[in-house]
């Protein structure tokens, strides 16, 4: 396993002008654009996980980031997104049923007060939830690793230009 930064693919190092001959990767695989079109979402995605990839899939698209071999990534993101949200409205339920304890926790057949179950599937798919969304440059800080413009919706709105 390397150590330090994830290499930028030469792609995005040419359109951020950073591609130096010394500093470009030799050998790289390179793989193909979709063909003509969006993927077609993966049978096994749930409603959540399908809403996420259906949401999302078009804007990778037309960043160039989404390829033939990144379907399965971009599919597993979307479940862990939808697996969140499902733990989440689970606690959100037993929080309603019982507000002292916000649905964190819960009462054992023994009596024992424990931690819900639930809160910690929803942080685990959270946090892969956000591995993945960092790939595919999905959070803020990973948008700015990946070089790619933003939107030209920015023209259109005054205060854009702070926060760019």
């Amino acid at each position: 396993m390397t150590r330090g930064r994830k290499p930028k693919p030469s792609a995005l190092k040419i359109i951020t002008g950073q591609d130096r001959a010394d500093r470009m990767p030799k050998n790289e695989p390179v793989p193909v654009t979709i063909m003509q079109g969006l993927p077609q979402p993966p049978e096994h995605l749930d409603d959540y996980a399908l809403e996420k990839w259906n949401d999302i899939c078009g804007a990778l698209f037309r960043c160039g980031i989404l390829t033939e071999v990144d379907a399965d990534g971009l599919s597993m993101y979307c479940q862990a997104y939808g697996r969140w949200r499902k733990a989440e409205e689970a606690i959100q339920q037993m929080a309603r049923a019982n507000p002292a304890s916000g649905g964190l926790i819960i009462k054992t057949s023994n009596g024992n007060i424990i931690q819900n179950p639930m809160v910690g599937t929803a942080n685990t798919a959270m946090r892969d939830a956000m591995k993945y969304a960092a790939e595919y440059g999905l959070t803020p800080s990973s948008h700015v690793r990946l070089g790619i413009e933003a939107d030209k919706a920015q023209d259109r709105d005054p205060a854009a230009q702070y926060f760019t």
